[in-house]
């Protein structure tokens, strides 16, 4: 009986520090105004997949048939602030394939020259940040009218990491509730004029 807690305990170590990789697989089609994504832990097991539409008032994302969660446009920078990512997440992997028109035209060569230089440029910056980060960019020419963007990303991070990003966001939760339930408190001792 001592040995199975021993070896459960030591495998369960090891888990909490093993690496984890989530990839990030996006498709996104300009002409259908769609962008389909999936997340899968370690490339086999998808977590939740589904496609994103641009609308007038806002984004909404579908995760299933019957299934969609709609984000105002005006929303959007509180929702960015909750899904903050701390720095035990670390980029893996960036792979991007450009698709554009104009393969016969002047203008398709320029229009593809300078998205090669501009992403190169940002890669540059992203690799002196993180130097160990897979980074690879493709611009391709076609002669039918299109634009899409297709594109891999991947993290990496450990139950250790995971488990301190959840700690710090329950203390935040905590902090904010406080500070709300005092100015709460201090408004309610004013005197009535």
């Amino acid at each position: 009986m001592g040995e199975l807690f021993v070896y459960s305990l030591f495998f369960g170590v090891l888990l909490f520090f093993f690496p984890v990789f989530v990839y990030v697989d996006g498709y996104v089609d300009a002409a259908e105004n769609k962008a389909w994504f999936a997340l899968c832990l370690y490339r086999r097991l998808k977590v939740f997949g589904g496609y994103a539409q641009l609308r007038p008032d806002g984004v909404a994302v579908h995760l299933t048939e019957k299934k969609a969660v709609f984000v105002p446009y005006a929303e959007m920078s509180d929702t960015r602030k909750k899904f903050e990512i701390t720095k035990g997440f670390q980029l893996w992997r960036l792979h991007q394939v450009i698709e554009v028109n104009g393969a016969e035209k002047l203008y398709g060569v320029m229009l593809a020259a300078a998205l090669t230089s501009s992403v190169s440029a940002a890669f540059s910056v992203i690799r002196t940040r993180y130097p160990f980060v897979s980074l690879k960019n493709t611009v391709l020419l076609t002669e039918d009218r299109v634009l899409k963007l297709s594109l891999q990303a991947a993290t990496v991070f450990n139950g250790f990491i995971l488990t301190i990003a959840i700690v710090k966001k329950i203390l935040e939760a905590i902090i904010n509730w406080i500070r709300e339930k005092k100015s709460t408190a201090s408004w309610k001792r004013q005197p009535n004029s």
